[in-house]
């Protein structure tokens, strides 16, 4: 698209979210540092004049479109969002003053065609907002997010642009198209008509108040989380509190606190979960206990950064505006163009998978409880011993501790040896790394991705950035994003991103990774190659545009590969010695894989079920009272388990509140039933094969969203989805 991103906005009102705010979920982390503090201040910026030509105002020379980040000021943003809007609504007007018939190709195409200059400086702004912010792209962003709001609403409740869409719509069957046409058609008449089109002009302009303000309040929740996680820092002063702590972590902590000008001091940063890694580790109960408290307290303090008030208006302004759209609340407006379809289809199936995992944590907890009375510990276990205990059972279990394996997960062995032979094993994919292309950060690496053929031949598919380590002007969690999308209409090859948050080491120390890790970076790369495989004429339809609950599924059935036998040996070697890791660390590992489900299904549950609960609630509905609505509406669910708490709690719950899954996280677990059906069938026919992943790539990957999601399921599995093996994976049978 050009078009796609701002209709992206309207249905979803999620503009300085990337497509894939979450990633995996078994790994996210929060890049936070005092600079980050200082970056996200209430305090006026200025935003400077820039002093050199704009790249963002025409096309880039670069292979693949790719943006020249080198010659990239932030003095170009604006003027380059305000060229943009201006363009469009020229070219959108040139459109509506046609006096001919509307045609596909006069009205739908060239809307396809419009908002060239406006898709490239929203992509790029935005993608180095959330992976390396400053205090100058805050303050654009806070500038210019209502800004570009209005202008969605300037194009999509433009009266005389939709009557040209509604024509072309309603006789969409009788002009000879394919099905691409037809689908490409009916989704921007959708778009359209969710957006406002058909309501009167005095609900129009109400309606744009509220999408402006709506958006103003995403970007301050962000704000405020990445400003409140960086001053809740855990400093320690004293190495022997560290106990327990491998040596390359209490070194990355080192590291931390001398960028903070704390030289002698030991900081540790917040994930975005609840969870932080550091519980599993530290033997000084007081000090689990300070850190999980910091944790859980993110934006919830009543000072400055305080996220209350924000998400209470949010959600009582996101339910006004879907009753005005016709929908009785956010999250039944949110689910009707999602493949759940419905709040009921949603609230089914968590309450179905609800009790057995409360009933699993509970028995997990049980087993904890009983080794601290073992060892003569006179407490409760709380929330902040769960991760320490669970490591101590699985030890005693299992005998494996998961720090054995880091030393087999070097970064760079597991892109190269790992992913990238994945990668060529089933896709015949070349990747080969680009140092001569500018990037926006020491940190990235570029690579450029060629299919093979039979014959030894390299056709260019693209190109692949990799954006590895936490910083403090990185946001939290996971992503891939698209700085080009595939089209053939448009003549674009994709150029995609993978964004983690691994810590980074001291320099000249090795990178080693959690499996948590390793599994978060193979379930990115299956986002980048479903961006990277497109081929669509529409933009509208390239790579992960996709219903958000279908989104998450081929990055899912990616994470299979991890711990696929001849992957894992290619790559998981000790980092010093090159030996591969032991069989019986590997047969250990495997054993523990339905380890703590109890746990991670339960205070994942926990939150989508709190996201539920706040869409789900009329106008009238909307309590006063944040913290005790979230406890009501735990217990309501039955998930109010105290040891377990939700992965997110809502002053911090930026998926939904600074993200595009309001009404929608539930997506994971949706996306890994069709996930762990695909995984039968790769084993069921014959694993990591060409012919394998020839077939998903023909049926799924390379569709984007040009058939219906779940057609394209059927088109790959030769069936509607079954629930049996997600019950069996996580352990809920």
């Amino acid at each position: 698209m050009q078009f796609k991103a701002l209709l992206a906005l309207a249905v979803a009102s999620a503009l300085a979210a990337c497509a894939h705010t979450a990633g995996t979920e078994t790994a996210e982390a929060e890049a936070s540092d005092s600079a980050a503090a200082e970056q996200t201040s209430k305090k006026t910026t200025e935003i400077p004049v820039a002093t050199t030509p704009n790249p963002l105002l025409k096309a880039s020379t670069l292979p693949y479109g790719m943006p020249a980040f080198d010659k990239i000021e932030d003095g170009h943003f604006v003027p380059a969002l305000e060229a943009g809007m201006a363009e469009q609504l020229a070219e959108i007007d040139a459109i509506v003053r046609v006096k001919s018939v509307p045609t596909f190709e006069n009205t739908i195409v060239a809307l396809e065609r419009t908002g060239a200059t406006l898709g490239t400086a929203t992509r790029v702004f935005f993608n180095l907002n959330g992976a390396d912010t400053n205090p100058v792209r805050q303050a654009i962003a806070s500038k210019m997010t209502p800004a570009l709001t209005a202008h969605q609403d300037a194009v999509f409740l433009n009266d005389g642009l939709f009557q040209k869409v509604d024509a072309v719509y309603r006789s969409r069957n009788d002009r000879g198209l394919d099905a691409e046409s037809i689908r490409l058609i009916e989704q921007y008449h959708l778009g359209f008509v969710r957006a406002g089109a058909k309501l009167g002009e005095d609900d129009k302009a109400t309606l744009r108040e509220l999408n402006k303000t709506i958006a103003s309040l995403s970007t301050t929740f962000q704000q405020n989380l990445l400003a409140d996680t960086n001053d809740l820092a855990v400093v320690v002063d004293d190495v022997a509190d560290l106990d327990g702590m491998p040596e390359d972590a209490i070194a990355a902590a080192a590291e931390a606190a001398k960028a903070r000008d704390l030289p002698g001091k030991y900081v540790f940063t917040l994930i975005l979960p609840t969870g932080q890694p550091p519980l599993s580790q530290l033997n000084n109960r007081d000090l689990r206990e300070r850190l999980h408290k910091a944790s859980i307290v993110r934006a919830n303090r009543d000072n400055e950064y305080d996220n209350k008030d924000v998400l209470l208006k949010m959600v009582k302004l996101r339910a006004k505006r879907a009753q005005m759209l016709g929908y009785d609340t956010h999250a039944a407006f949110s689910l009707d163009n999602q493949t759940a379809k419905t709040p009921k289809a949603v609230n089914d199936l968590l309450a179905k998978l609800a009790p057995a995992a409360v009933r699993n944590a509970k028995r997990e907890a049980a087993d904890m409880q009983a080794l601290i009375d073992a060892l003569g510990g006179d407490f409760k276990l709380a929330a902040w011993d769960w991760p320490y205990y669970a490591e101590a059972v699985r030890q005693d279990k299992y005998a494996f501790n998961e720090a054995d394996m880091k030393p087999y997960f070097e970064l760079d062995r597991v892109l190269e040896d790992g992913i990238f032979y994945m990668a060529r094993r089933l896709y015949g994919l070349s990747i080969i790394e680009r140092d001569d292309l500018p990037v926006y950060h020491p940190d990235v690496r570029v690579f450029e991705v060629f299919d093979l053929a039979a014959d030894g031949s390299a056709e260019p598919l693209g190109l692949f950035l990799f954006d590895p380590f936490a910083r403090p002007s990185k946001r939290g969690g996971a992503w891939m994003n698209s700085y080009v999308e595939q089209s053939h209409l448009l003549g674009n090859k994709p150029v995609v991103g993978n964004h983690l948050n691994i810590p980074k080491p001291p320099e000249g120390e090795p990178v080693l990774l959690t499996f948590s890790e390793v599994n978060t970076a193979f379930h990115e790369f299956g986002h980048a190659v479903h961006g990277l495989f497109s081929d669509v004429k529409y933009p509208f339809f390239s790579g992960t545009s996709v219903p958000r609950d279908f989104v998450e599924y081929p990055s899912q059935v990616h994470e299979m590969w991890a711990t696929w036998p001849e992957v894992l040996e290619n790559y998981a070697r000790h980092y010093k010695t090159g030996e591969p890791m032991p069989q019986e660390l590997v047969d250990k590992f495997l054993s523990t894989q339905q380890f703590n489900e109890g746990y991670a299904t339960t205070e994942y549950l926990a939150a989508s079920l709190l996201d539920q609960a706040w869409h789900q609630l009329t106008p009238e509905q909307i309590p006063d009272d944040a913290m005790a609505y979230e406890r009501a509406a735990l217990e309501q669910a039955g998930v109010d388990f105290d040891p377990v708490p939700p992965r997110y709690r809502s002053t911090y719950f930026a998926h939904i509140f600074a993200g595009g899954y309001s009404a929608g996280y539930y997506a994971y677990i949706w996306s890994e039933v069709l996930d762990a059906d695909s995984v039968d069938w790769f084993k069921e026919n014959g694993g990591l094969t060409r012919e394998n992943g020839d077939w998903f790539r023909k049926t799924l990957l390379s569709q984007g969203g040009s058939a219906e999601a779940m057609e394209l399921f059927r088109a790959f599995r030769g069936r509607d989805p079954v629930i049996e093996p997600l019950l069996e994976k996580r352990g809920l049978q």
